[in-house]
């Protein structure tokens, strides 16, 4: 019963179609016992019923439409977000399951900092999401020791897990705590978890398989292989680097560039789930992140590419905005393209999607000084691989980084996925409906913030002139204060003075006047006498 009261509240917007329906009932009732309770009816009669009967059944059939819509608009609406009572209390009322769950199957493979953005943005789409990195300490298949994880922390996994995780700052933070003193001195919390866990299931590989349940995480992470492996590199001048960690180095020394990473061994085997993951998969992402060193080598573990190619999902790379020192120096998309291409074969890469938004100057200086600048997007040269180049403005200020953001991409990952479905005909098909529904919600909100900034900047820009205005006279006025002042004073003095002259002169003349009457009043009086 306090379920089915939970839709009349106000912001379940349900109230209006309820009403509809029982408006569409009752006239349609008067319809048909306006017929049953006439004996006879006139031309005028009929038409009312019929109007009546029509404008019933409308608002019956609309209603329905409407309630269902609105059903499938509350299951999506901001569930994902800090698993609230309110949101909890609306899965129950719905569906015993999150509405996620039936979101497409996505899989993103790469490393860093780079596909946790696509991450953070796509959990808020689907459940179905799976991580596919490299590990920056490949163990053994079996176990992993803390004296390992301390000297060679698998940074790419936790990166991972706190993307997928529902309260992403809360988890960073646990995940990345680290303690200061004592034994467990330069440990973090998330190297302490995957030792813990790997003695609870007994190997690495379960350890992650588990944590996605425990910690409730958003889809998964999967390591792309769990055996000893070494990322190499052979340069254009014949040299080899078998060290991940010397490849940027040692390009960047030699002023030289990379002809082709390879792994060593070379039959490293796929950690369980990764194929299966990539064979169930409704999109593919590949990148963003460091080319050689965090997406080519997820591409050259055996059969990861050839599954990948046989694959009828649909197959994305994510261009990076910057390039990177030491690996990609003044590459154009079409070279991270190709490179990606001679390591893993042709049909790995349907879309391309790169950034055309606006950066901030200082920032592109900052990357200049290290060596690094915006990734050019040479349109033709993309298009001649066959491969439809998608753009948006995703570039976004992290700190001191230019990053992906991670709303605006993952919104670009679902509306091609949206077109994928209208294109095999799938628009009336439950995916397609919540999709496109949590899309139109998203652009609803982003007009409202382009308007809300729009706004904003307007009203700094009025605000700033104000100031400049002011800022000029009071710059003026602390400039020639004392100036000011003296010329106040010396015409303050200027017009006493005058006001002293025509006073003093005003006297004069009264004197002279009064010495004149009483010299003629006295030489008039002496002729008297006379």
């Amino acid at each position: 019963m306090k379920n089915f009261l939970n839709w009349f509240k106000n912001s379940t917007k349900i109230k209006r179609w309820i009403f509809l329906i029982l408006l569409g009932i009752v006239l349609t009732c008067f319809g048909f016992s306006k017929i049953l309770a006439s004996e006879r009816l006139g031309l005028g009669d009929l038409l009312q019923i019929i109007i009546t009967f029509v404008v019933g059944f409308t608002c019956f059939i609309l209603g329905i439409i409407y309630i269902q819509r609105r059903n499938l608009e509350l299951l999506i609406e901001k569930t994902n977000v800090n698993d609230s009572d309110s949101n909890k209390e609306l899965k129950k009322l719905v569906t015993k399951n999150p509405i996620y769950e039936k979101g497409p199957n996505i899989v993103v493979i790469g490393g860093g900092n780079g596909i946790n953005n696509v991450l953070r943005g796509l959990k808020n789409y689907t459940n179905n999401l799976t991580a596919i990195v490299p590990v920056s300490a490949y163990g053994r298949p079996s176990t992993i020791s803390i004296k390992e994880l301390k000297l060679n922390p698998i940074e790419d996994i936790k990166s991972s897990i706190v993307a997928l995780s529902l309260n992403t700052e809360g988890m960073e933070n646990l995940i990345n705590y680290t303690f200061n003193d004592g034994k467990l001195k330069d440990l973090s919390f998330g190297d302490i978890y995957f030792y813990v866990m790997q003695k609870i299931y007994g190997d690495f590989t379960s350890s992650i398989e588990k944590t996605s349940n425990i910690l409730s995480m958003v889809g998964k992470v999967l390591p792309v292989t769990l055996d000893e492996m070494n990322i190499c590199a052979e340069l254009q001048d014949g040299t080899v680097v078998a060290d991940k960690s010397k490849i940027a180095e040692t390009v960047s020394n030699k002023v030289t560039k990379i002809n082709r990473v390879y792994i060593n061994p070379s039959n490293c085997r796929t950690a369980p789930g990764v194929l299966e993951a990539i064979k169930n998969a409704d999109a593919i992402i590949i990148g963003p992140g460091s080319l050689y060193t965090n997406v080519i080598p997820n591409l050259l573990i055996k059969n990861v590419s050839k599954t990948i190619r046989d694959s009828k999902a649909l197959k994305i790379y994510i261009s990076n905005i910057m390039t990177e020192p030491g690996q990609t120096d003044d590459y154009d998309v079409s070279d991270h393209i190709n490179s990606i291409l001679e390591h893993s074969g042709e049909g790995v890469i349907d879309f391309c999607i790169s950034d055309v938004g606006e950066i901030v100057p200082e920032y592109i200086r900052k990357y200049n000084l290290m060596g690094s600048d915006v990734v050019n997007i040479d349109t033709a040269n993309i298009r001649n691989k066959g491969i439809r180049l998608i753009k948006g403005e995703l570039a976004v200020a992290e700190g001191n980084y230019i990053r992906h953001d991670p709303d605006k991409t993952a919104k670009l990952i679902i509306e091609l996925i949206c077109g994928d479905l209208r294109f095999k005909d799938k628009h009336n098909e439950e995916q397609y409906m919540l999709l496109n529904s949590k899309l139109k919600e998203e652009n609803k909100k982003e007009k409202t913030e382009k308007r809300q900034a729009k706004r904003f900047k307007e009203d700094k820009k009025h605000k700033k002139d104000d100031d400049k205005i002011v800022k000029r006279t009071s710059k003026f006025s602390n400039k020639y204060k004392e100036r000011i002042e003296s010329i106040k004073e010396s015409e303050k003095t200027r017009q006493e003075n005058i006001r002293i002259h025509e006073k003093a002169k005003q006297m004069i003349d009264e004197e002279e006047k009064r010495e004149k009457e009483r010299f003629l009043k006295d030489t008039y009086s002496k002729k008297g006498k006379k």
